[in-house]
């Protein structure tokens, strides 16, 4: 019975209740980390006590890295407090730091504070790394007024991954999903407007592998077309992309003559698109309105491209008549990566030395992103990478050679300065051979679509190349 006489209302007869579900509330959030830790691997459960590591000693640790602002300015409450007149205390003002896991280690992320901020945690960094336990630590802006500092406990670069095909519609066409880098988070880039890319390596450190790949995630759709010269092999049915030449309109393998006709017939699809953009499309760059089943993105695979291009020496007649054809060929692939771009051509050039005589430099210095897997020197490292290489040693391929760095490369990224290395996952036969057997009914020639679309209409009689619309070149 209520009793109307009590100040407090009965207000403390809710008190039990209160009380129980709160421990309610704390048990069952304390089983839930039981369970997730139990049910974690033996890589995640490190990550998880290391995480709990870090929350308990941040705001000593913190102080201690200079990572703390101190605030002489005292508050309301302290000022109201303060009766007998003496100096208040400054206080000394911590980050806040949020702290999440995964197998490799740690994500977390830090409000800045006035005089400490993106530069004063970079500074910190390695001494972060030494009282966190992690192999490397990175910082970078997540967003204004607060960094993400990440933190790894194991080299994602030395595990070895897989990458299983989904055969969907890709969601970005003409965005390149890499794999890992360094720090263990996904990198990609954008291809669109690319002219090229050329991919270095030693044999068998993971070239076809990654281009394997890209074909395998963009062969589910039907505005990407691939089209593939593959140095390696004689025949269709040999070497890496046997299994996917049902998603090819066309192949040759390491025949000069073959080559060139595929080359030439290349070049001339993109003089037909330069003189069918306008009545087609309504505009002059295919990126403007993006690639179509219609007007797809070709892509242009070279594999070993040393073969079509190596300079040949000799006077009989056989050898005249290779260098005649290697020449030939380098001016035409000349023609598409630095012609094609804007018809929607992209050129992809791997070899295991991108040195001037395997990639004409006239070719290579075109192709605005470069890959380098393992190189042996310093002079194939800079030939693939660039000057910028030097600067970089811990990022330099010729680091890449032992064997548990089979599939890592280093590239010079569109998003950040530098160089980064990336873990490149494996695909398998057996999946690539799937994704291209379910896909090969896309498969279309780009010449074939373009004459459809202009019944009557001769596109051999394309504009001269001086009047290739100026983004082209």
């Amino acid at each position: 019975m209520k009793d109307f006489n009590d100040p407090t209302g009965g207000a403390f007869g809710f008190l039990p209740l209160v009380v129980g579900v709160a421990l309610a509330v704390l048990v069952g959030w304390s089983m839930w980390w039981v369970v997730r830790y139990i049910r974690a691997d033996a890589m995640t459960r490190q990550s998880i006590r290391q995480a709990v590591r870090i929350r308990r000693g941040w705001k000593r640790l913190a102080p201690m890295l200079k990572l703390s602002a101190t605030d002489k300015t005292p508050t309301a409450l302290a000022s109201l407090s303060n009766t007998q007149g003496k100096p208040i205390k400054p206080r000394v003002l911590v980050p806040a730091l949020k702290v999440t896991h995964d197998m490799y280690g740690v994500i977390a992320r830090a409000t800045c504070l006035p005089g400490v901020g993106l530069e004063q945690f970079q500074k910190a960094a390695p001494h972060l790394a030494d009282a966190w336990r992690c192999t490397r630590v990175a910082v970078t802006q997540d967003k204004p007024g607060q960094v993400v500092i990440r933190g790894v406990r194991l080299d994602p670069l030395k595990f070895k991954t897989e990458h299983r095909p989904t055969g969907e519609v890709p969601d970005e066409i003409a965005r390149w999903d890499l794999g890992l880098d360094e720090y263990a988070q996904p990198v990609s880039v954008d291809l669109t407007q690319v002219p090229g890319v050329t991919v270095a390596g030693l044999p068998g450190f993971g070239k076809t592998s990654l281009i394997n790949r890209l074909i395998c995630d963009w062969a589910p759709s039907p505005a990407i077309q691939f089209v593939c010269a593959d140095g390696k092999v004689s025949t269709a049915r040999e070497g890496d992309y046997a299994h996917l030449v049902k998603r090819m309109f066309g192949f040759v393998g390491d025949d000069l003559e073959e080559a060139n006709a595929l080359f030439r017939r290349l070049v001339e699809l993109r003089r037909a698109r330069v003189s069918a953009a306008e009545r087609i499309l309504g505009v002059q760059s295919m990126w403007e309105v993006g690639p179509s089943a219609a007007w797809p993105l070709v892509v242009v695979i070279i594999d070993e491209a040393h073969t079509y291009f190596r300079d040949h020496k000799g006077s009989d007649p056989k050898t005249k008549k290779l260098a005649a054809l290697a020449a030939e060929n380098a001016r035409l692939v000349e023609d598409l990566v630095k012609k094609g771009r804007s018809m929607g051509i992209l050129v992809i050039l791997a070899t295991q030395k991108s040195t001037g005589d395997a990639i004409p430099t006239f070719i290579r210095d075109v192709c605005p992103i470069g890959l380098s897997f393992a190189q042996k020197t310093a002079e194939a490292a800079v030939a693939a990478l660039g000057e910028d290489i030097r600067e970089w040693p811990d990022a330099n391929p010729i680091n890449l050679q032992d064997r548990s760095y089979v599939g890592v490369a280093s590239m010079n990224h569109q998003s950040q300065p530098g160089f980064t290395r990336i873990r490149t996952p494996f695909v398998s036969g057996r999946d690539s051979a799937a994704i291209a057997q379910q896909t090969a009914h896309l498969t279309a020639d780009p010449a074939d679509l373009l004459t459809a679309q202009l019944p009557g209409v001769d596109l051999t009689k394309s504009a001269p190349d001086n009047t290739t619309p100026p983004m082209a070149a």
